[in-house]
């Protein structure tokens, strides 16, 4: 189908301000954005309902330390836990750009919602991110009495390079014994750092992820570019999928990653593993996350939600 027509202006608009060219550091990238989140400029999605609960903790990794922000719905626990990791080429992104969305995760899905602002490439390249994502798991898990969540019932997601760093956090967790995971929720993922897909080049440039960026992303991140094929960087290459919790998978139409989640969606299939795949006609990258623009953006919202919902409160 065409592209969603609420979405024309939007695409043309990035259009003529440049595509959001490369010439801008990663660390004003990082500045911008979040200055224009705490500020509600431009804002695509509701500010979500009201929680019981939000705070900030800091969390343990190798290395360092990172913040994890806690959204805690008015619901008795203890509570089933989704951890969410946000989108940004593993580059920029921050955990205020999508406070909406995890407070709509959160009430929708009657869970705990625990956003994770792992450290950025290229400052900290492969496989930091991944760790800091995975260490942040097993961290909540071990704090579960105190935080009043229920280890038996864990979800884990995010979007596009959120959802890389959810399908390796998956892979970890088999690996290394634990913590099990119910339910993996991947939006837009890139899961294969080849770049190969028909879709790189099938989908052209000017619909808000264009190739020099995603290239740009890649090579801040696998910065031994030996390592970029390894299971935890591109989950698609792993020796074996079988075993991983069961997927809900989308992919937008009009995106240059499109193929990546079908891919993996078939690779799960192929290793037994529950697998919903979704394609998002009309939307680019980012739409599906335009939930105050598109009605089919909040469709959408809600069949994923209620998804995982159903994993965590069988």
């Amino acid at each position: 189908m065409p592209l969603e027509p609420r979405l024309r202006p939007i695409v043309a608009l990035y259009g003529a301000m440049g595509r959001g060219g490369t010439d801008v550091s990663y660390a004003d990238q990082r500045v911008q954005a979040e200055a224009m989140a705490k500020r509600g400029r431009w804002l695509v999605m509701p500010r979500g309902p009201k929680m019981a609960s939000e705070r900030d903790l800091t969390v343990p990794v190798d290395g360092g330390q990172i913040r994890v922000r806690l959204y805690q719905p008015d619901a008795a626990g203890p509570l089933p836990l989704h951890v969410f990791l946000h989108g940004g080429g593993w580059c920029v992104g921050s955990l205020y750009e999508r406070d909406p969305r995890c407070r709509e995760i959160a009430a929708g899905a009657r869970a705990t919602v625990a956003s994770v602002e792992y450290r950025l490439a290229p400052e900290n390249a492969y496989p930091v991110p991944a760790e800091d994502c995975y260490a942040a798991l097993t961290w909540l898990v071990g704090h579960a009495d105190e935080l009043r969540i229920d280890p038996s019932r864990i979800g884990i997601g995010g979007e596009s390079a959120g959802a890389n760093l959810a399908a390796a956090v998956c892979l970890m967790a088999r690996d290394r014994g634990g913590p099990a995971i119910a339910h993996q929720w991947l939006d837009v993922p890139a899961v294969d750092a080849r770049l190969q897909t028909e879709s790189m080049t099938d989908v052209p440039d000017g619909n808000l992820l264009d190739l020099a960026t995603i290239h740009a992303f890649r090579d801040a991140y696998f910065q031994d570019p030996g390592r970029m094929l390894e299971p935890y960087g591109s989950p698609l290459l792993a020796d074996s999928h079988e075993g991983l919790a069961p997927a809900w998978i989308m992919s937008a139409e009009f995106d240059k990653l499109r193929d990546d989640g079908r891919a993996y969606a078939h690779a799960l299939e192929a290793a037994g593993v529950p697998v919903e795949f979704r394609l998002l006609r009309g939307h680019v990258h980012p739409s599906f996350a335009f939930t105050r623009l598109l009605p089919s953006a909040k469709a959408y919202e809600r069949e994923a939600i209620a998804a995982l919902g159903r994993a965590l409160h069988p």
